[in-house]
């Protein structure tokens, strides 16, 4: 049976993505990195098919965010968070302008759910 969490053929893809992340999501790993809000992250992580930004095995938790091309994929991101829910794992979506502009929401956002 093939590893659907973080497969290994995958593994170059996962690196690539993670020397390129966004403006926004190095901010955000900038203050869940290195359990600084009390739980391991891991950033880039594949699930079967998928990449999810942040996600944390602890709390069965998926932290992504979002720019605006995300906004024609609404169909997309929905058949991803159902793809999520059938390993238990509930998704936190953040946009772009919210990290930049609001951190200390999404941070509360992200603590109360942990």
């Amino acid at each position: 049976m093939p590893r659907i969490i973080n497969n290994r053929k995958r593994l170059e893809i996962r690196r690539d993505l993670r020397k390129k992340l966004t403006k926004q999501e190095l901010i955000l790993w900038n203050e869940i990195r290195n359990n600084k809000i009390g739980c391991k992250f891991k950033r880039q992580v594949s699930f079967g098919p998928y990449f999810v930004d942040f996600y944390c095995k602890e709390k069965n938790l998926v932290i992504e965010i979002d720019g605006s091309q995300h906004k024609n994929n609404k169909d997309y991101d929905k058949e991803r968070e159902e793809y999520m829910k059938t390993f238990g794992l509930n998704t936190l979506r953040f946009w772009n302008s919210e990290v930049e502009t609001n951190l200390n929401n999404v941070m509360g956002k992200i603590k109360k759910l942990l």
